[in-house]
Protein backbone atom coordinates (compact mmCIF):
# COMPACT_ATOMS: atom_id res chain seq x y z
CA UNK A 1 0.00 0.00 0.00
CA UNK A 2 1.33 3.43 -1.08
CA UNK A 3 2.00 6.29 1.24
CA UNK A 4 -1.07 8.27 -0.54
CA UNK A 5 -3.42 5.44 0.45
CA UNK A 6 -2.19 4.72 3.84
CA UNK A 7 -2.98 8.27 4.14
CA UNK A 8 -6.19 8.35 2.63
CA UNK A 9 -7.05 4.99 4.77
CA UNK A 10 -6.58 7.10 7.94
CA UNK A 11 -10.34 8.18 7.91
CA UNK A 12 -11.59 5.03 8.91
CA UNK A 13 -9.61 5.24 12.26
CA UNK A 14 -11.05 8.54 13.42
CA UNK A 15 -7.70 9.97 13.95
CA UNK A 16 -7.60 12.00 10.37
CA UNK A 17 -5.75 15.32 9.59
CA UNK A 18 -7.92 17.84 7.91
CA UNK A 19 -5.49 18.55 5.39
CA UNK A 20 -4.14 15.77 2.42
CA UNK A 21 -0.71 14.39 1.74
CA UNK A 22 -0.30 16.51 -0.90
CA UNK A 23 -0.72 20.05 1.51
CA UNK A 24 1.46 18.57 3.55
CA UNK A 25 4.44 17.75 0.79
CA UNK A 26 3.20 21.40 -0.80
CA UNK A 27 4.74 22.80 2.99
CA UNK A 28 7.43 21.14 3.00
CA UNK A 29 8.59 22.14 -0.51
CA UNK A 30 7.23 26.10 0.49
CA UNK A 31 9.55 25.48 3.62
CA UNK A 32 12.68 24.74 1.14
CA UNK A 33 12.10 27.31 -1.16
CA UNK A 34 11.78 30.19 1.54
CA UNK A 35 14.94 29.19 2.75
CA UNK A 36 16.65 28.72 -0.21
CA UNK A 37 15.55 32.29 -1.31
CA UNK A 38 16.88 34.20 1.91
CA UNK A 39 20.05 31.77 1.47
CA UNK A 40 20.91 33.01 -1.88
CA UNK A 41 20.35 36.38 -0.70
CA UNK A 42 22.51 36.60 2.84
CA UNK A 43 19.66 36.36 5.05
CA UNK A 44 20.26 34.75 8.43
CA UNK A 45 17.75 32.49 9.91
CA UNK A 46 17.02 32.86 13.31
CA UNK A 47 14.71 31.33 16.07
CA UNK A 48 13.77 33.53 18.82
CA UNK A 49 11.72 32.82 22.47
CA UNK A 50 7.73 31.59 21.78
CA UNK A 51 6.93 32.62 25.40
CA UNK A 52 7.84 36.25 26.85
CA UNK A 53 7.22 37.94 30.15
CA UNK A 54 5.74 40.46 27.85
CA UNK A 55 2.96 40.81 25.21
CA UNK A 56 1.16 42.79 22.34
CA UNK A 57 -0.90 45.68 23.66
CA UNK A 58 -3.01 45.81 20.17
CA UNK A 59 -6.81 46.17 21.45
CA UNK A 60 -7.39 43.95 18.40
CA UNK A 61 -5.05 40.98 19.59
CA UNK A 62 -5.62 38.68 22.41
CA UNK A 63 -2.61 36.42 23.70
CA UNK A 64 -2.88 33.48 25.60
CA UNK A 65 -1.67 33.34 28.81
CA UNK A 66 0.76 30.11 29.71
CA UNK A 67 1.78 29.81 33.67
CA UNK A 68 5.35 28.88 33.80
CA UNK A 69 7.65 28.67 37.14
CA UNK A 70 11.42 30.72 36.97
CA UNK A 71 13.83 29.85 39.88
CA UNK A 72 10.41 28.73 41.64
CA UNK A 73 8.28 31.24 41.25
CA UNK A 74 5.27 31.24 39.35
CA UNK A 75 4.62 33.97 36.84
CA UNK A 76 2.00 34.54 33.90
CA UNK A 77 3.72 34.82 30.36
CA UNK A 78 2.56 34.92 27.25
CA UNK A 79 2.76 33.30 23.95
CA UNK A 80 3.81 35.00 20.69
CA UNK A 81 1.61 36.70 18.48
CA UNK A 82 4.46 37.60 16.16
CA UNK A 83 8.15 37.19 17.19
CA UNK A 84 8.71 40.98 16.25
CA UNK A 85 9.34 42.25 19.47
CA UNK A 86 12.49 39.67 19.84
CA UNK A 87 14.09 39.60 16.43
CA UNK A 88 14.09 43.77 16.68
CA UNK A 89 16.47 43.13 20.07
CA UNK A 90 18.55 40.92 17.52
CA UNK A 91 19.00 43.66 14.94
CA UNK A 92 19.49 45.72 17.54
CA UNK A 93 22.06 43.54 18.70
CA UNK A 94 23.89 43.50 15.00
CA UNK A 95 22.52 40.22 13.67
CA UNK A 96 21.98 42.26 10.17
CA UNK A 97 19.04 40.66 7.74
CA UNK A 98 17.32 38.10 9.11
CA UNK A 99 14.67 35.70 8.77
CA UNK A 100 12.00 33.38 10.80
CA UNK A 101 9.51 30.85 10.03
CA UNK A 102 7.88 30.08 13.53
CA UNK A 103 4.46 29.21 15.55
CA UNK A 104 2.23 32.49 16.80
CA UNK A 105 -0.56 32.03 18.92
CA UNK A 106 -3.63 34.59 19.18
CA UNK A 107 -6.30 33.53 21.18
CA UNK A 108 -10.05 33.20 20.04
CA UNK A 109 -9.14 33.29 16.87
CA UNK A 110 -10.84 30.82 14.43
CA UNK A 111 -12.97 30.35 11.33
CA UNK A 112 -12.17 30.22 6.98
CA UNK A 113 -9.06 32.32 7.24
CA UNK A 114 -8.37 31.91 11.01
CA UNK A 115 -6.87 29.44 13.44
CA UNK A 116 -5.14 30.29 16.97
CA UNK A 117 -2.06 28.87 16.39
CA UNK A 118 -0.72 29.26 12.80
CA UNK A 119 2.84 29.57 11.35
CA UNK A 120 4.15 32.65 10.09
CA UNK A 121 7.37 34.07 8.02
CA UNK A 122 8.94 37.28 9.37
CA UNK A 123 11.70 38.93 8.25
CA UNK A 124 13.89 42.29 8.34
CA UNK A 125 16.06 44.27 6.09
CA UNK A 126 18.29 47.05 7.68
CA UNK A 127 18.33 49.57 5.09
CA UNK A 128 15.89 48.28 2.55
CA UNK A 129 13.35 50.86 1.89
CA UNK A 130 9.11 49.52 1.92
CA UNK A 131 9.44 49.91 -1.63
CA UNK A 132 12.50 47.48 -2.04
CA UNK A 133 11.05 45.41 0.01
CA UNK A 134 8.01 44.89 -2.07
CA UNK A 135 10.59 44.09 -4.74
CA UNK A 136 11.62 41.60 -2.84
CA UNK A 137 8.07 40.02 -1.68
CA UNK A 138 7.80 40.09 -5.58
CA UNK A 139 10.39 38.16 -6.02
CA UNK A 140 9.34 35.94 -2.94
CA UNK A 141 5.84 35.32 -4.81
CA UNK A 142 6.81 34.72 -8.06
CA UNK A 143 9.47 31.31 -6.65
CA UNK A 144 6.52 30.04 -4.87
CA UNK A 145 3.48 30.93 -6.77
CA UNK A 146 4.96 30.36 -10.43
CA UNK A 147 3.03 26.76 -10.71
CA UNK A 148 -0.20 28.44 -9.67
CA UNK A 149 -0.17 31.84 -11.11
CA UNK A 150 2.88 32.03 -13.36
CA UNK A 151 5.23 35.48 -13.00
CA UNK A 152 3.17 38.26 -11.41
CA UNK A 153 3.82 41.90 -11.04
CA UNK A 154 1.62 42.99 -8.09
CA UNK A 155 0.07 46.31 -7.95
CA UNK A 156 0.45 49.10 -5.66
CA UNK A 157 -2.82 50.57 -4.49
CA UNK A 158 -3.19 53.09 -1.25
CA UNK A 159 -6.04 52.35 1.41
CA UNK A 160 -7.50 56.05 0.62
CA UNK A 161 -7.69 55.13 -3.35
CA UNK A 162 -9.20 51.95 -2.61
CA UNK A 163 -11.62 53.30 -0.49
CA UNK A 164 -12.21 56.01 -3.12
CA UNK A 165 -12.74 53.05 -6.22
CA UNK A 166 -15.35 50.90 -3.85
CA UNK A 167 -17.13 53.50 -1.99
CA UNK A 168 -16.75 56.93 -3.54
CA UNK A 169 -14.83 58.38 -0.22
CA UNK A 170 -11.95 59.41 1.40
CA UNK A 171 -11.44 56.89 5.09
CA UNK A 172 -8.40 59.41 5.92
CA UNK A 173 -10.88 62.98 5.71
CA UNK A 174 -14.59 61.50 6.61
CA UNK A 175 -16.17 62.38 9.40
CA UNK A 176 -18.01 59.91 11.70
CA UNK A 177 -21.55 60.97 10.20
CA UNK A 178 -19.86 60.42 6.58
CA UNK A 179 -18.66 56.79 7.43
CA UNK A 180 -22.31 55.68 9.06
CA UNK A 181 -23.93 57.07 6.00
CA UNK A 182 -21.50 55.22 3.76
CA UNK A 183 -22.25 51.90 5.74
CA UNK A 184 -25.97 52.20 5.92
CA UNK A 185 -25.93 52.59 2.04
CA UNK A 186 -24.28 49.69 1.42
CA UNK A 187 -26.18 47.44 4.39
CA UNK A 188 -24.23 47.59 6.98
CA UNK A 189 -26.24 49.49 9.80
CA UNK A 190 -23.94 48.80 12.42
CA UNK A 191 -24.18 50.87 15.66
CA UNK A 192 -20.61 51.34 16.79
CA UNK A 193 -21.53 54.26 18.90
CA UNK A 194 -18.72 57.67 17.99
CA UNK A 195 -15.94 54.59 16.68
CA UNK A 196 -14.76 56.04 13.70
CA UNK A 197 -11.81 54.22 13.83
CA UNK A 198 -14.68 51.03 14.19
CA UNK A 199 -16.47 52.34 11.04
CA UNK A 200 -13.53 52.49 8.35
CA UNK A 201 -12.49 48.96 9.46
CA UNK A 202 -16.40 47.76 8.78
CA UNK A 203 -16.29 48.91 5.61
CA UNK A 204 -12.95 47.97 4.58
CA UNK A 205 -13.65 44.04 5.75
CA UNK A 206 -17.18 44.18 4.44
CA UNK A 207 -16.37 46.20 1.08
CA UNK A 208 -12.80 46.83 -0.03
CA UNK A 209 -11.00 43.90 1.63
CA UNK A 210 -12.66 41.13 -0.61
CA UNK A 211 -12.41 42.69 -4.11
CA UNK A 212 -8.48 42.71 -3.89
CA UNK A 213 -5.57 41.22 -5.44
CA UNK A 214 -7.78 38.80 -8.20
CA UNK A 215 -6.33 40.38 -11.48
CA UNK A 216 -3.15 40.38 -9.67
CA UNK A 217 -1.93 40.39 -6.12
CA UNK A 218 -1.79 44.01 -4.35
CA UNK A 219 0.19 45.77 -2.02
CA UNK A 220 -2.14 47.94 -0.87
CA UNK A 221 -0.61 51.08 0.94
CA UNK A 222 -0.60 54.20 3.10
CA UNK A 223 -3.10 53.59 5.62
CA UNK A 224 -5.12 55.77 8.15
CA UNK A 225 -2.27 57.20 11.04
CA UNK A 226 -4.21 55.43 13.60
CA UNK A 227 -3.25 52.09 12.01
CA UNK A 228 0.54 52.78 12.26
CA UNK A 229 1.00 50.21 14.91
CA UNK A 230 5.11 50.22 14.56
CA UNK A 231 5.63 51.66 11.93
CA UNK A 232 6.78 55.13 10.96
CA UNK A 233 4.03 57.86 10.06
CA UNK A 234 4.61 59.99 7.13
CA UNK A 235 2.80 62.37 5.00
CA UNK A 236 1.43 60.93 1.89
CA UNK A 237 1.55 62.67 -1.99
CA UNK A 238 -1.87 64.47 -0.72
CA UNK A 239 0.07 65.90 2.21
CA UNK A 240 -2.36 63.89 4.32
CA UNK A 241 -1.04 61.80 7.05
CA UNK A 242 -0.62 58.40 7.13
CA UNK A 243 1.23 55.20 8.07
CA UNK A 244 4.21 53.80 6.52
CA UNK A 245 2.99 50.12 5.72
CA UNK A 246 2.08 48.06 3.48
CA UNK A 247 -0.51 44.47 3.21
CA UNK A 248 -0.36 42.08 0.24
CA UNK A 249 -3.49 40.87 -0.98
CA UNK A 250 -3.97 37.97 -3.10
CA UNK A 251 -7.74 36.82 -4.29
CA UNK A 252 -9.41 38.92 -1.25
CA UNK A 253 -7.17 37.60 0.84
CA UNK A 254 -4.19 39.34 3.49
CA UNK A 255 -1.39 37.52 3.69
CA UNK A 256 0.91 40.05 4.71
CA UNK A 257 1.92 43.02 6.90
CA UNK A 258 4.79 45.24 6.53
CA UNK A 259 6.31 48.28 8.15
CA UNK A 260 8.48 51.25 8.03
CA UNK A 261 9.71 50.46 10.99
CA UNK A 262 9.47 52.73 14.12
CA UNK A 263 12.39 53.28 16.29
CA UNK A 264 11.64 56.27 17.93
CA UNK A 265 11.30 53.99 22.03
CA UNK A 266 9.69 57.17 23.19
CA UNK A 267 7.06 57.20 20.66
CA UNK A 268 6.66 53.61 20.84
CA UNK A 269 6.43 54.13 24.59
CA UNK A 270 3.51 56.43 24.28
CA UNK A 271 1.60 53.88 21.50
CA UNK A 272 1.95 51.12 24.02
CA UNK A 273 0.59 53.31 26.56
CA UNK A 274 -2.27 54.57 24.80
CA UNK A 275 -3.18 50.81 23.85
CA UNK A 276 -3.18 50.22 27.29
CA UNK A 277 -5.37 52.67 27.90
CA UNK A 278 -7.78 52.06 24.97
CA UNK A 279 -8.07 48.07 26.51
CA UNK A 280 -8.96 49.44 29.97
CA UNK A 281 -11.83 51.47 28.36
CA UNK A 282 -13.02 48.41 26.88
CA UNK A 283 -12.69 46.37 30.07
CA UNK A 284 -10.00 44.45 28.59
CA UNK A 285 -6.83 43.10 30.19
CA UNK A 286 -3.76 45.58 30.10
CA UNK A 287 -0.97 43.89 28.82
CA UNK A 288 2.70 43.75 30.01
CA UNK A 289 5.06 45.83 27.87
CA UNK A 290 8.35 44.73 26.74
CA UNK A 291 10.88 47.21 28.23
CA UNK A 292 13.56 45.37 26.54
CA UNK A 293 12.15 45.86 23.23
CA UNK A 294 12.11 49.82 23.87
CA UNK A 295 15.67 49.73 25.00
CA UNK A 296 16.55 48.08 21.98
CA UNK A 297 15.05 50.46 19.89
CA UNK A 298 17.73 53.37 20.16
CA UNK A 299 20.19 50.64 18.57
CA UNK A 300 18.29 49.84 15.82
CA UNK A 301 18.98 51.50 12.40
CA UNK A 302 16.35 52.17 10.19
CA UNK A 303 15.00 48.82 8.86
CA UNK A 304 12.11 47.86 6.67
CA UNK A 305 10.10 44.49 7.94
CA UNK A 306 7.21 42.05 7.17
CA UNK A 307 5.16 39.63 8.69
CA UNK A 308 3.73 36.71 6.26
CA UNK A 309 1.39 34.19 7.02
CA UNK A 310 2.19 30.90 5.71
CA UNK A 311 -0.91 28.57 6.08
CA UNK A 312 -2.62 31.72 3.55
CA UNK A 313 -0.03 31.58 1.38
CA UNK A 314 -0.68 27.86 1.51
CA UNK A 315 -4.58 28.38 0.52
CA UNK A 316 -3.28 30.56 -2.22
CA UNK A 317 -0.74 27.81 -3.95
CA UNK A 318 -3.01 24.85 -2.97
CA UNK A 319 -6.31 26.72 -4.24
CA UNK A 320 -7.78 26.39 -1.02
CA UNK A 321 -11.00 28.28 0.76
CA UNK A 322 -10.49 26.94 3.97
CA UNK A 323 -7.67 27.46 6.40
CA UNK A 324 -8.20 23.37 7.78
CA UNK A 325 -6.94 22.24 4.70
CA UNK A 326 -3.70 23.25 4.52
CA UNK A 327 -3.15 22.27 8.35
CA UNK A 328 -2.82 18.87 10.17
CA UNK A 329 -5.06 19.56 13.13
CA UNK A 330 -6.52 22.91 13.84
CA UNK A 331 -7.71 24.12 17.34
CA UNK A 332 -10.61 22.20 17.61
CA UNK A 333 -9.31 18.66 17.31
CA UNK A 334 -5.39 19.17 18.67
Amino acid sequence: MSLDQQYANSTEHGFQPTCDLAALKARAKLYTQIRQFFAAREVLEVETPVVSQAAVTDVHLASITVKRHLGGQAYTHYLQTSPEFPMKRLLASGSGPIYQICKVFRDDEHGRKHNSEFTMLEWYRPGLSLQGLMHEVADLLNLVLAERLGEVRPMILSYKEAFIQRLDINPLQASLAELKQSACRVGLDLDLGDDRLGYIDLLFSHMVEPSLGFDTPVFLTDFPPEMASLAKVKLDEDGEQVAARFELYIEGLELANAYDELIDADVLAGRFAADNAERAARGLTEMPVDHYLLAALPHMSECSGIALGIDRLLMVIQKQMQLAKVISFPADIA
